[in-house]
């Protein structure tokens, strides 16, 4: 099973009733879990018990919650305050059709089940017919309204063994081998570093005329298209999984990567503000609904090791030649050598 987010958009009437909503559900999180630490347990409470502007229903959804937070302040030491306004509903309590979705709200004092004219795309409703849905989260971003439903989506599972290794980087952003021979690059590492620099050379304009709501904008935008690269990215490389009849995708375990990875000064910035780990968690994803199976492994050494005599040595530039006589790209060596690597720990990454 792969768990997944179903993001609907929804179009309410009256949107401050949901704001208020919204507010009211922390504000009984945040009072429950208060309660809590005050007594050092949490106490048996019902709907009954607690005094709030809530659906029932809704509000046995914030009973849990505010258990929840409870035991972070015993694991964390500290209680969490809940800020953002947020509106959770289980699944017996809201209906999702073609184009609407329908979930208890209170207006005038009464509780009743609305129905909301919604929007969601083809993937996202397909999703939702051969998948188990969670709890539905309601919250605002930019002024529009979104119902978030988590689903549990079953996966298949292919018997060949033809395994693919990945290689990250800045100049090009992967490159993928397979066991069969096939090596493909994908994504374009001028562009990206382009595209960073144009933002950071905007940033660095508006930061001298004190523009600070500017600056965060831009932020939101340069994050966007960056997740817009990575989605596109971990696309092509599953679709080619699928296309060679790869069985399992071997990725190189991120843990300091910051620290390990070659970089000049000048890619320095770079390195450290590249979403290596979204990548993988978009590829993990991806991969794991059409049936592979994605494992860490350890990249200690996989730009340098020679994929023929396993002999250690530094690429130029691009281009990585050995004594022995191999020759090829140098970050080709790194995805020959990580397919070939054993799996870390033992552990599969989790999508």
């Amino acid at each position: 099973m792969q768990s997944l987010t179903v993001k609907i958009r929804i179009f309410p009437d009256h949107p401050d009733v949901l704001r208020q909503l919204g507010k009211e559900y922390i504000r009984v999180v945040n009072q429950l879990s208060e309660q809590a630490e005050q007594l050092g347990v949490f106490p048996k409470v019902t709907t009954k018990d607690v005094e709030s502007q809530l659906p029932s229903a809704v509000c046995n959804q914030a009973i849990r919650d505010a258990k929840s937070v409870y035991r972070k302040i015993r694991k964390l030491g500290t209680r969490p305050i809940l800020k953002k306004p947020v509106y959770f509903i289980n699944n017996q309590n809201y209906t999702v059709s073609e184009n609407t979705v329908a979930f208890p709200i209170v207006t005038d004092g009464k509780a009743k089940k609305t129905t909301f004219c919604a929007t969601m795309t083809s993937r996202d409703r397909e999703w939702l017919g051969k998948g188990k849905s969670g709890l539905m989260r309601i919250v605002e971003k930019s002024g529009k309204w979104y119902a978030q439903i988590s689903v549990e989506v079953p996966t298949s599972v292919t018997n060949n063994e033809t395994i693919m290794g990945i290689d990250l980087g800045l100049k090009v952003p992967a490159v993928a081998v397979t066991s069969t021979g096939k090596t493909r690059f994908f994504g374009n590492g001028r562009q990206n570093k382009y595209i960073r620099r144009k933002y950071q050379q905007r940033r660095r304009k508006l930061g001298k005329l004190k523009k600070l709501s500017a600056i965060r904008k831009l932020g939101n935008k340069e994050q966007r298209w960056m997740k817009d690269q990575n989605h596109k990215i971990s696309r092509q490389i599953v679709n080619t999984a699928i296309q060679e009849g790869v069985s399992i995708i071997k990725l190189e375990r991120l843990k300091n990567i910051r620290k390990t990875a070659r970089t000049s000064r000048k890619n320095a910035r770079n390195l450290h503000s590249w979403t290596f780990y979204q990548l993988q968690q978009f590829i993990s994803y991806k991969a794991n609904l059409s049936g592979i199976q994605v494992v860490e492994v350890n990249p200690a050494y996989t730009s340098q090791s020679c994929p023929a005599c396993r002999e250690k040595n530094k690429a130029k530039d691009r281009r990585y030649e050995c004594s022995c006589g191999f020759k090829t790209h140098r970050d080709r060596v790194g995805a020959i050598n990580i397919m070939r690597q054993p799996v870390a720990d033992g552990n599969s990454l989790s999508a």
